[in-house]
């Protein structure tokens, strides 16, 4: 990721679910606190690409959705004004690879406590859980309602 600003650097790992919203939100708030930027990191990855027949899909097509629908998102989880400080990131990969890549040198890595897959009951999400043990920075993990 781009390491030429010198200030802190936040990464939040958004989804498009409630607790990430809530871990983006929390990570600007941070930021703003310490004189930081905010990375919105999204990871997209098409279900059933690792098998040995390939879908007929174009990928960039598929890239430039994403990053449309995040820019969309972005604006409504944090208002038009509050986006404009936040650096969009769609990458194409693993949820938690990615994430774990973009927080390397980061002052924290934020994510939210479920996202959209998993068990309803879980308390932890599996990409959260990952991160909290694989990452190099600290990591703080949000739940919905609390940002």
């Amino acid at each position: 990721m781009d390491t030429e600003d010198s200030r802190p650097r936040i990464v939040a790992g958004v989804d498009g679910s409630p607790s990430s919203y809530a871990a983006l939100r929390w990570a600007v708030r941070y930021a703003g606190l310490i004189g930081g930027t905010v990375d919105a990191v999204a990871a997209w990855e098409l279900p059933g690409l690792y098998g040995w027949s390939a879908p007929a899909v174009d990928l960039d097509v598929d890239e430039e959705d994403a990053r449309e629908r995040m820019t969309r998102e972005l604006t409504e989880a944090l208002g038009a004004e509050a986006v404009a400080s936040v650096r969009p990131l769609v990458v194409h990969g693993n949820p938690t690879d990615v994430l774990l890549r973009a927080a390397e040198g980061a002052e924290c890595l934020v994510v939210g406590s479920r996202g959209h897959g998993g068990f309803a009951r879980a308390l932890l999400g599996s990409v959260s859980q990952h991160v909290t043990h694989h990452a190099d920075c600290p990591v703080v993990v949000v739940r919905p309602g609390t940002a």
